[in-house]
Parts: structure tokens; sequence; C-alpha cells
């Protein structure tokens, strides 16, 4: 199931991507304020996940978003259509996530690998790596695998090469 929200109302709309074809735009009118507006349906290979990913998953619904990484700072957070600045909006109903919640920094190595640094943005509620809670100013080096809690959301980096599409 695909989310997506009115540009208008920011009213969530939920449904079976899988029952279109790729690259098909969709419309939509919005049951709360009447908006039209259309969408289009990602081709499989438009995603670019060279730097690797994160896979969020709501620990109240167990509702999965996957996330694209990119070269240089990654600033991920609670998704709010006021909050600008944020390169990784994650679609939640936790309120202790933070809207700039945490920073995951991508560098490629010399051998065509990846590093990457995780910090706190400073949030609120802190980000934690496995159980341990990263102080202020501290930044923890993070591998494919690594559970981070930010809130009551939890995220899986997945390093460059993994697939969504693979699993």
């Amino acid at each position: 199931m695909k989310r997506i929200f009115c540009p208008k109302c920011d009213h969530q709309l939920t449904f079976d991507e899988k029952k279109y074809p790729e690259a098909k735009a969709l419309a939509f009118v919005c049951p709360a304020c009447g908006r039209q507006f259309k969408i289009r349906l990602k081709q499989k290979n438009e995603t670019d996940y060279t730097c690797g990913y994160i896979r969020v998953i709501e620990n109240t619904f167990g509702f999965k978003q996957d996330f694209p990484l990119f070269l240089g700072e990654n600033v991920i957070g609670r998704r709010n259509k006021d909050t600008e600045g944020v390169d990784i909006p994650i679609i939640t109903s936790d309120p202790s996530m933070g809207r700039k919640h945490c920073i995951i920094d991508v560098q490629k190595n010399g051998d065509d690998s990846y590093t990457y640094t995780l910090r706190d943005f400073p949030s609120l509620t802190g980000t934690f790596v496995g159980n341990y809670c990263l102080r202020k100013n501290e930044q923890a080096r993070v591998e494919g695998g690594t559970v981070i809690s930010i809130g009551a959301t939890t995220f899986i980096l997945h390093e460059a090469g993994d697939n969504p599409e693979d699993e």
C-alpha cells in the first residue's frame, strides 16, 4: 500500500500501487477538501539505491518505508508539510520523532565502498544505535544491518548494493 498526501490540506490517502502499471499517471480527488490532483508512479529503476538506503518500520502498524541515501548529509525527520531542509521525511504519527531528528553522512571511499556516520540533529528524545543513546556532538560509524531508533520509530541501514526490490 502506498500513502500519498493531498497538496492542499495534507489529508492522507492510501491505495494499492501494485494494481497499476509503472509510470502511469493517476488522478485523485481528496475526500477532505475536494481538490483534484495527479501523481505519476515511479518505474522500479527510477529510485537510485547506489549509496544504500534505510528501511523505516513504524512500530505501531508495521508500515514499511524505504528511502535512498545520497552522498553527503541526509537529514532524517518526521514528515510535516511546513518543515524544510529534511532529505528523508518519514511518514509517521510518532510525536516523539523530531521534524529534524538525526543525520546520516554518506562518504565514498577510494575503493568505491561507502562510510556511514550517524549523529543526532539534536533532538529532544535522542538517537539510539542499538541500545546506546548518542550524546550531544557525538558521532557513530554505522554499517549495514544497524538498528537505529528515533523516538518510537525504528529504521535499519542497508549498505550500497542492497536493493529493497530483492527482499
